[in-house]
């Protein structure tokens, strides 16, 4: 695919890969989603959210902690919360809002030029399963990365090397898309070029500024 713009006066860099975050890029999760329904009041679920069952303690699961272990220790922390806590993982898939459809669609444009796909991604590897049976189009990526399952997690050097060094990919060569700046930042450090993700109208422009091989066009 070129997606190179005629307006773009520099010659586009060439690249050989995209490199896609997943959450809040092209899938919707928030646990928001399931407390909506479980706590009424907006002020204690926001506490709840921010004070028991924070994104701090959800990113240890998507480092590779065993969510047994994780519900257990917070519930001795919080034992009047123990219901709730628990829900985060028997209900997890309620947190789940669906696809990004727009970004889907630039995914499957890419995906129909003949664009080497990857994703690296922050989730646990005990509910990852459960967004590849719910999300096709997860199957028309050539390789992906879980948190996880590695031991790993984004923004950490490590598993960006990790991705590149299991896939074969040259770091200059290949761009990197993530809601989080942080994240995007660190894969520029690395040598990677980040993009960061805002939508998907914004992402079809930013790819404008490169030239995206196809696999066959490879040497």
């Amino acid at each position: 695919m070129n997606a190179y713009s005629q307006a773009e006066p520099s010659k586009p860099v060439e690249l050989d890969a995209v490199v896609f975050d997943l959450g809040g890029v092209l899938v919707d999760w928030n646990p928001r989603y399931l407390y909506d329904k479980v706590i009424a009041d907006p002020v204690e679920r926001e506490a709840f959210l921010a004070n028991v069952c924070s994104l701090t303690w959800n990113a240890q699961q998507d480092a590779g902690r065993p969510w047994a272990d994780a519900i257990a220790e917070l519930a001795r922390l919080h034992p009047a919360e123990a219901e709730r806590i628990a829900m985060y993982r028997s209900r997890w898939h309620e947190m789940l809002g669906g696809v990004i459809e727009d970004s889907v669609a630039l995914l499957a444009r890419l995906k129909d030029a003949g664009t080497r796909l990857y994703a690296l991604t922050n989730w646990s590897q005990e509910t990852f399963p459960i967004a590849q049976e719910r999300y096709g189009f997860l199957s028309w990526f050539d390789g992906i990365v879980v948190s996880g399952e590695e031991g790993l997690i984004k923004p950490d050097r490590a598993i960006y090397a990790l991705l590149c060094t299991r896939y074969g990919l040259d770091p200059s060569r290949a761009v990197f898309i993530d809601d989080s700046r942080a994240n995007v930042e660190v894969a520029r450090q690395f040598g990677l070029h980040g993009l960061h993700f805002t939508g998907a109208a914004k992402l079809q422009d930013d790819l404008c500024r490169f030239t995206l091989r196809a696999k066959q066009a490879r040497a």
